[in-house]
């Protein structure tokens, strides 16, 4: 059989469609929505060659629409969370043994197929599961998990490129490993990409997974699943579960052959995680990759020298795109005292031309947030702050849970920069402003760095550039992704690595080399080519 050192396609980046009025996109994803809207759903749990059910099912419906039901998934018992992991070690041997090329074949037909016939499914089940609007999910669900697929293929590549260097008369190598055993991958709802990257990479390195969705993104999880079997990824590599947290956690950080954890989520839960792997350190067979990108409390500062239209732009799309419901989206922002009353006055208009509805409406800019929940949690701080004396509501504060999870995108302006929704994360249409004295810059960047626990992302809109090189060594900490002039959201696989540190994660680095680093445990080989037959050294040699 012919052998050979593979080139694979050169990745580039999904190019974005617009869903504009009478676009072809527009139509198709449009007739898709009222075709999944038409049926009820049963959806298995996926476990090695087997679709498993039983008779505990969970009920889906649209946050925009809670009455309305999208279908039924099957809630996993601890007992399936074993079958999965016996699923996922039967099947490693013979994964890790495949040729590299025949995995980057797999997660390359993927991407294809995403990108082509399951590009509107895939979108729609976004949108109705999710509440994103149509352009939301196609950077997400269709271009962000198409560039992961493509990009990390050509990092697989890389990294298996990267050998030692030989001495005269040896030959050295690194062998790539798979990691012994299996791998957890516990994905969030607020982005299916996220949901799709966190099991592939791993897969795509050699590894078997047990997949663990949000409940709220189970409906988009089950087509991510179609589309890696449509694609060839053999039955257990990838097993697709819905246990409760702690059930399957009372399973996996127990078991000895766990191997590593790929997470996105609440810094909280990150951290009882990794205190649990500590605390049964001496049960595994090695020490487990721990990988995790969590809470950020992202911000947004301004310098007396920046423009106030672009600010508000920056403000407006990084806060309450999807809701504010991304990892990165602006949380916080910090204005000066001379513009305020410029961009308060950009804001307000912008917000009250915004509109609030289902995303099977593409007119709607804002949706709903994700589940009952969230919303309650939202309604708390928004209620609070209607009666602190302290914080005056520039746009918003209006909320219903009638027929959706609906809550405006409300600002606040606070006098005091720690306030509790300047520090605590709220993953919601909720951004608190504090206005700071426009002569204070020095004392402003004090502030915003040690304000949060969290270090996501951030950005700093000026036009002085004295102002813009002083705040990016003053905030080297603050935020893993850090703009310059624009939102602190809209990191592209290949462009922008994404990760942050501090309390928002281990800063792996989602879209880079680094992340798929996480998941080989690399041998040396060493081979003499012709080993000597005397032990003696020519220092022996008398003289």
């Amino acid at each position: 059989m012919p052998k050979g050192i593979y080139k694979v396609p050169v990745p580039h980046n999904e190019p974005v469609k617009q869903y504009a009025a009478g676009s072809a996109e527009r139509k198709e994803l449009q007739a898709m929505l009222k075709l999944m809207r038409s049926k009820q759903l049963d959806i298995p749990m996926y476990i090695g060659s087997k679709e498993v059910r039983n008779n505990k099912k969970v009920r889906i419906a649209p946050p925009h629409d809670h009455k309305h039901t999208l279908g039924y998934f099957h809630k996993s018992e601890k007992k399936h969370v074993e079958q999965a992991i016996n699923a996922a070690l039967a099947a490693r041997q013979s994964w890790a043994a495949l040729s590299w090329e025949h995995r980057a074949s797999i997660f390359l037909k993927a991407a294809e197929l995403i990108a082509g016939p399951y590009r509107a499914k895939l979108n729609a089940a976004t949108m109705l599961g999710q509440s994103k609007n149509a352009y939301q999910a196609e950077i997400d669900s269709a271009c962000e998990i198409i560039d992961f697929l493509r990009f990390n293929v050509a990092y697989m590549t890389e990294i298996y490129a990267d050998q030692p260097i030989s001495s005269p008369g040896v030959w050295n190598r690194l062998e790539w490993r798979p990691l012994e055993g299996f791998i957890y991958a516990l994905t969030p709802f607020n982005f299916t990409a996220i949901a799709g990257n966190l099991p592939s990479s791993c897969a795509m390195m050699g590894n078997v997974v047990v997949w663990k969705p949000s409940n709220t993104a189970v409906y988009s999880a089950n087509v991510l699943m179609e589309v890696f079997k449509k694609a060839g990824v053999p039955d257990g590599v990838i097993n697709l579960i819905y246990p409760s947290g702690p059930d399957a956690a009372d399973v996996v950080f127990n078991h000895k052959d766990f191997a590593g954890i790929h997470f996105t989520g609440s810094t909280d839960v990150f951290q009882n995680i990794w205190q649990t792997i500590g605390n049964n350190i001496h049960k595994y067979r090695s020490y487990p990759k721990i990988v995790g990108e969590t809470g950020g409390k992202d911000f947004i500062l301004a310098h007396k020298s920046a423009e106030a239209k672009s600010l508000a732009v920056a403000i407006a799309r990084g806060a309450f795109e999807y809701q504010g419901q991304k990892c990165s989206a602006c949380s916080r922002a910090y204005v000066p005292s001379n513009l305020w009353d410029e961009v308060k006055k950009y804001l307000q208009a912008d917000l009250k031309s915004m509109k609030m509805g289902p995303t099977e409406d593409f007119t709607n800019f804002i949706n709903a947030v994700i589940d009952e929940k969230s919303f309650d949690k939202l309604v708390k701080f928004i209620d609070a702050a209607k009666k602190d004396k302290n914080v005056e509501i520039v746009s918003g504060g209006k909320y219903n849970k009638s027929k959706g999870y609906f809550i405006e995108p409300t600002i606040l302006k606070v006098k005091d920069p720690k306030y509790v929704t300047m520090c605590e994360e709220l993953f919601g249409p909720v951004l608190t402003i504090y206005v700071y004295n426009e002569s204070r810059f020095k004392d402003i960047l004090r502030t915003v760095d040690t304000t949060s626990i969290y270090a996501l992302t951030g950005s700093i809109i000026a036009q002085d550039r004295y102002a813009i090189e002083l705040a990016t060594k003053e905030l080297q900490h603050a935020a893993g992704n850090f703009y310059i002039n624009d939102k602190c959201t809209g990191a592209v696989v290949g462009q922008q690595p994404f990760g942050g540190a501090r309390g928002s994660g281990t800063n792996d680095k989602a879209g880079a080399k680094i992340n798929l680093l996480r998941w080989v445990s690399p041998r040396t080989i060493k081979e003499t080519l012709v080993p000597p037959t005397d032990y003696k050294y020519p220092f022996l040699q008398a003289d």
